[in-house]
């Protein structure tokens, strides 16, 4: 009988050792991804014994897509003066948010580009405006790019900046703009963006305060193995120093419509294998995310064999992603259906992983008919 060389790693993985760096990257090396995958869902299934499996309902706003940062990888993005520049009107971000509303949504995923001329107390108007409309509804916003944006345009030092979003009603942040947490990279690939250790310290004050984060990777470009794993690392380092973050989330580079179009696109494989290792490697994060967004939904269930526990968002609205000719939908049935066709029960949760008691109203019309309802409505070209 053959056994596998990763064998010992996996074995001791499962009984509990911490991953080292040298063994997660043999992990990447290898192509026994069923290994992988038994060893990461055994994880999962240990940290979730739970009959269930969850998922959440929200919209993600991109309210600008003019930035000042050049990415390679990014096919969203506009220059400052691009004739296809935008910021949305308040107005148009309010009926976003009431469309989301309406079927059950209880967030906004807040991002857009790193925008020259906004201010900060620009933003603290809207992050009101939007509480005092939608009590209700928790402000997932500002990627740590954006918020170290703010700290530039608005000559405040980080700490005061995240208190007065956290004031306005900002109440979680994304791990948008991580990519790879590996300075080599990031340079080769951007230009004007936060680097790795400035990425970091945003969620590590957040923390402080007591805020709550997601963590994301970006990866299939031009990262290699070892710098793969080094951002988890980094990510694994901060959790273990505040513990503020609620859920990873990793996604293959999409290079349609993007400078980087000459890379051919990462497969179901190596997603699958690359979040079984980010499973056995971040033994301080509770939660996965699948992203079937980036996947499909046929593996973006799987996904929930190979180290997820969780579905992510309906998402009634993506743009980014979407930008680089991924397009991929999912009403409410079909993402309940995907996690029950596997033998669990599908619950709701909120950004805080906190479930909810009740399934929300099921809408008269379909939710994906919803979001192309949502994505007529019209934006601004000019600047506030």
């Amino acid at each position: 009988m053959n056994v596998s060389p990763i064998a010992p790693i996996l074995d001791n993985v499962v009984a509990g050792k911490r991953l080292s760096s040298a063994d997660a990257v043999r992990l990447l090396e290898s192509h026994d991804l069923a290994a992988i995958g038994r060893a990461a869902d055994a994880i999962t299934r240990r940290l979730h014994p739970e009959p269930f499996r969850t998922y959440n309902i929200d919209r993600n706003i991109n309210y600008t897509n003019i930035c000042t940062a050049v990415c390679d990888f990014c096919a969203f993005y506009r220059g400052p003066k691009h004739a296809e520049g935008y910021v949305l009107e308040r107005r148009v971000i309010l009926e976003k948010i009431e469309e989301m509303v309406s079927v059950g949504g209880d967030q906004i995923l807040m991002q857009g580009g790193l925008h020259p001329t906004l201010t900060l107390e620009w933003y603290e108007e809207l992050l009101r405006d939007i509480k005092w409309h939608y009590p209700q509804v928790n402000i997932h916003g500002f990627s740590p790019p954006e918020i170290y944006h703010f700290t530039k345009i608005s000559k405040r030092p980080l700490g005061e900046v995240l208190e007065r979003l956290a004031r306005a009603g900002l109440g979680s942040l994304p791990g948008g703009g991580g990519e790879i947490l590996v300075d080599r990279v990031r340079g080769a690939m951007t230009r004007g963006k936060v680097m790795t250790d400035d990425w970091l310290e945003v969620h590590r004050q957040w923390h402080r305060m007591g805020g709550r984060s997601t963590a994301t990777m970006m990866f299939g470009h031009i990262e290699t193995h070892a710098e793969r794993i080094e951002h988890l690392d980094r990510l694994r380092e901060l959790q273990d120093e505040t513990g503020g973050f609620t859920a990873f989330i990793c996604w293959s580079f999409q290079p349609d419509n993007t400078e980087m179009d000459d890379i051919p696109p990462t497969g179901a494989f190596e997603y699958l294998k690359t979040q079984a290792v980010a499973r056995l490697h971040l033994d301080n994060f509770a939660n996965i995310q699948s992203s079937w967004v980036t996947q499909g939904r046929e593996i973006g269930q799987l996904a929930l064999l190979y180290g997820a526990n969780d579905m992510g968002s309906l998402m009634l609205e993506e743009n980014v992603v979407s930008a680089a000719g991924t397009v991929h939908h999912l009403t409410l049935k079909e993402m309940r259906s995907a996690i029950s066709e596997l033998g669990w029960i599908p619950r709701r949760r909120n950004v805080f992983y906190e479930l909810f008691e009740e399934e929300p109203p099921t809408p008269t019309a379909d939710l994906l008919q919803t979001r192309s309802r949502a994505g007529q409505l019209p934006v601004v070209t000019t600047t506030p």
